[in-house]
């Protein structure tokens, strides 16, 4: 669903950019929480989160080159809002679908650069603040076990694409540059993307899945979602024939944690990343995705500009100047997996470590907060 420019007029892209630029702002004080913790339990998984972060957006970057049939000459991709909210927190869920997006722009000519505003308000906001909406709904009142979790992100992934499809419409409408009516546009993006959201909910919901069968401890949306046994003494037992009463015991203090390590899962996730990127996208459809195949068949691409980066050495995915479409798609989406794996470590580390020296310098700040839980 990447808009690419001149789907959009000048004063409604720089509104949104505008929007995206405030949205973005204000995920970055949300994710610095998220990835500091709150509490003991959000505090414990804290430290696993920020190296996970930049993670799974180069897992959205690689997933997102597989594109998948969903109708006749049309496909879709993952837009990745509802997988990165789930997994990570919704404020670092949309830096983390904004890195990608920002990625595919300057690298790939994969979205319009006038258009990125658009582009992050459309498939970064609405599909991660619509996707975590309905997981935090659905969780609430579903049984309290894992599999509650992946039903959830089942259905708030495959809701969040057609919410995309919609805002499409309404800024469309607000600043399209091609004469078409409106309705047209609406009935044909809600109804090509809600197949396309099946897709994203089968995604989401075995990535996530994956995930919280291995290493619950990992998924944002998780935390809180089992506690560890305890084992208690009936107050109604009384002492058996003959002995005394036993001396009352002062509470032992509960462990620490142990903390376990990241790294299995974080290679797994970077190896997988790599043979999507690397490997599985030479077998993806070619057919256009849903806005491409919309747009063509009622004119919205009609005013579409050339990309500015067009003549970029990885434009359309493939590496300039290797003629083998196998290796040069290959190494683009390894050089694009490692970009965004950099980027987005990198933005999340330091933010962690801002949030992590700010808490230090002010012990109390974080006391009295409850901790994330479903």
């Amino acid at each position: 669903m990447h808009v690419p420019d001149g789907f959009i007029n000048a004063p409604v892209s720089a509104a949104t950019g505008v929007v995206a630029a405030v949205a973005v702002a204000v995920s970055l004080r949300g994710a610095r929480r998220e990835l500091a913790g709150a509490g003991p339990v959000g505090a414990a998984a804290a430290e696993r989160t920020a190296p996970l972060a930049g993670l799974v957006a180069a897992f959205i970057f690689a997933v997102q080159m597989l594109n998948f049939p969903v109708a006749a000459g049309t496909s879709g991709h993952l837009l990745g809002g509802a997988l990165a909210a789930i997994l990570v927190g919704p404020y670092t869920g949309v830096l983390c679908v904004s890195v990608v997006l920002l990625m595919q722009g300057v690298l790939f000519a994969d979205g319009g650069l006038t258009a990125l505003g658009v582009n992050i308000t459309d498939m970064a906001i609405v599909t991660t603040v619509v996707a975590y909406g309905l997981f935090r709904g659905l969780v609430k009142v579903l049984p309290r076990r894992r599999r509650s979790v992946t039903v959830a992100a089942f259905v708030a992934a495959l809701l969040s694409v057609p919410a995309a499809a919609v805002a499409f419409t309404a800024l469309y409408a607000l600043g399209g540059t091609a004469d078409v009516p409106l309705g047209k546009v609406f009935t044909a993006m809600v109804g090509v993307h809600l197949l396309i959201g099946i897709g994203e909910a089968a995604i989401t919901a075995l990535t996530v899945g994956a995930v919280i069968a291995v290493r619950p401890d990992l998924v944002y949306g998780a935390r809180g979602l089992t506690k560890p046994l305890e084992l208690r003494t009936s107050p109604l037992a009384g002492p058996a024939d003959g002995a005394a009463p036993a001396a009352p015991v002062p509470a032992a203090p509960t462990p620490a944690p142990a903390r376990r390590s990241v790294r299995r899962v974080w290679l797994a996730g970077l190896a997988a990343a790599l043979v999507c990127a690397g490997g599985v996208s030479y077998y993806a459809s070619a057919s256009p995705d849903g806005l491409e195949k919309v747009a063509q068949d009622h004119g919205i691409d009609r005013k579409a500009e050339d990309h500015a980066a067009k003549d970029s050495p990885l434009a359309d995915y493939s590496v300039k100047d290797i003629t083998d479409p196998r290796l040069s798609g290959g190494l683009a989406g390894v050089i694009g997996v490692g970009a965004t794996l950099a980027v987005g470590t990198g933005v999340f580390v330091v933010l962690r470590r801002r949030r992590s020296a700010a808490t230090a310098e002010r012990p109390d700040a974080g006391a009295g907060r409850p901790s994330e839980s479903v």
